[in-house]
C-alpha cells in the first residue's frame, strides 16, 4: 500500500481538521501518498479528489468544521454509487480509505469493505456521542463545552428574572449533550430521549423548587425529547411558572476543538493508518478507558448503545 485517501462524512463536528491534519501527516510520515476526497460519499462519486502534502493542512487543527467539507448522498446508498466510489479509487491507485463521522458513515464504509474489498477505518467523529463501542466521539467534548458555556450566561439572566429556561441541545436519539451539559452547569433537571419524560413530574419539581426557595432553574433537553416550546406549554398548562426557551441549534457543531478533541483527533488518526499500515480493512478506532483500540466494524455498528445511568442518578441528586 502506497496511497491512501480520506474523507468527512455526515454531520460536520470540532476536531474533524485536526483529525485530517494528523491523518495526512502521520501518513506521509510513514512514506504514504494522501488524497483527500471532497464533500464526503459525493465527492468519491464525482471524483472530487485532491492530493494532500504536509502543507495542505497548515493551519487548521484549530478550525471547527471541516476544510474538505462534508455532504449527504443518496446515491451512494445504492451498489452502483459505491461502484462509482470504488472506480474513482481505482482511478488513483488507492485501495485504503480512512473515513471519518457517525453510524451512517461507518455504513457506508462497511459496504465499500464487504463489496468491493477497499480496505476501509473509520474514525468516530460526530457530536452526539452515539457510538455504543468508543467512550467518546470526535466534536463531542467540544459541543458539550459548548453548550455549558450557554447556560453559564443562561443562569445570569434567569436568576435575575426569577425565571426558568429549558435548553434544547442537540440529541435526537442519543441523550449525552444534555446529560453531560447538564451535569457540568448543574442544570436542576436534565431530559434525554432514552427515558420517557413525564411533564408532570418535571412540573411537579419545578413547583417544589420555587417552595423552597429556587426561584430560577435550568432545564436541559435532548431535542429527540420534544421541543423546548411545546415542553414549555405543556408545563404552563399545569402551573403558573415564568418560563423561556432556549434553542442552541447548530452553534453547537462549530469552534474551535477543545483540547480534549485535538488530542484524540491525533491518537485516533495514528491507529487509523497503522492499521492499513498492518494490511486490514474493515475497522473502526476509538478509545475505551483512555486506551485507542480498533475494532471490527460490523460488530461495532451491532453494539447497543446505553445511557450512562450512573451519571444520569447522579444528576437527579445533584439537581435537588
Amino acid at each position: 500500500m502506497k496511497k491512501i485517501a480520506l474523507l468527512t462524512s455526515g454531520g460536520d463536528a470540532p476536531g474533524m481538521n485536526a483529525c485530517v491534519r494528523a491523518v495526512t501527516r502521520y501518513a506521509i510520515y510513514n512514506k504514504l501518498e494522501v488524497y483527500a476526497v471532497h464533500r464526503g460519499y459525493a465527492g468519491l462519486i464525482n471524483d472530487d479528489v485532491e492530493r494532500f502534502t504536509e502543507r495542505s493542512v497548515s493551519d487548521i487543527i484549530q478550525r471547527g468544521g471541516t476544510i474538505i467539507k462534508t455532504a449527504r448522498s443518496p446515491e451512494f446508498n445504492t451498489l452502483e454509487g459505491q461502484k462509482k466510489a470504488t472506480e474513482t479509487l481505482q482511478r488513483y491507485g488507492i485501495d485504503s480509505l480512512i473515513v471519518i463521522g457517525g453510524d451512517g458513515s461507518f455504513r457506508g464504509a462497511m459496504d465499500l469493505y464487504r463489496n468491493f474489498g477497499i480496505k476501509t477505518v473509520g474514525i468516530p467523529g460526530t457530536i452526539d456521542n452515539d457510538l455504543a463501542y468508543t467512550d467518546f466521539t470526535l466534536g463531542f467534548d467540544t459541543a458539550v463545552n459548548t453548550v455549558i458555556s450557554a447556560v453559564n450566561n443562561l443562569r445570569d439572566t434567569m436568576s435575575s428574572h426569577d425565571r426558568v429556561v429549558i435548553v434544547e441541545v442537540m440529541g435526537r436519539r442519543c441523550g449525552d449533550i444534555a446529560l453531560y451539559a447538564g451535569v457540568s452547569c448543574g442544570a436542576e433537571i436534565i431530559l434525554v430521549p432514552e427515558l420517557p419524560t413525564d411533564v408532570d413530574v418535571v412540573t411537579e419539581k419545578l413547583l417544589f423548587n420555587q417552595k423552597k426557595g429556587k426561584t430560577s432553574n435550568i432545564v436541559v433537553m435532548a431535542e429527540g425529547v420534544m421541543p423546548a416550546s411545546e415542553l414549555m406549554t405543556q408545563i404552563k398548562a399545569r402551573a403558573k411558572i415564568s418560563i423561556r426557551t432556549c434553542v442552541l441549534g447548530h452553534i453547537q457543531r462549530g469552534g474551535a476543538p477543545t483540547m480534549a478533541d485535538r488530542i484524540l483527533a491525533a491518537k485516533c488518526a495514528a491507529r487509523a493508518v497503522d492499521v492499513l499500515l498492518e494490511g486490514k480493512g474493515g475497522r473502526v478506532v476509538g478509545i475505551a478507558k483512555g486506551e485507542i483500540f480498533d475494532q471490527d466494524i460490523v460488530e461495532a455498528l451491532a453494539m447497543p448503545r446505553n445511557l450512562n445511568m450512573e451519571l444520569y442518578n447522579l444528576a437527579n441528586i445533584f439537581g435537588l
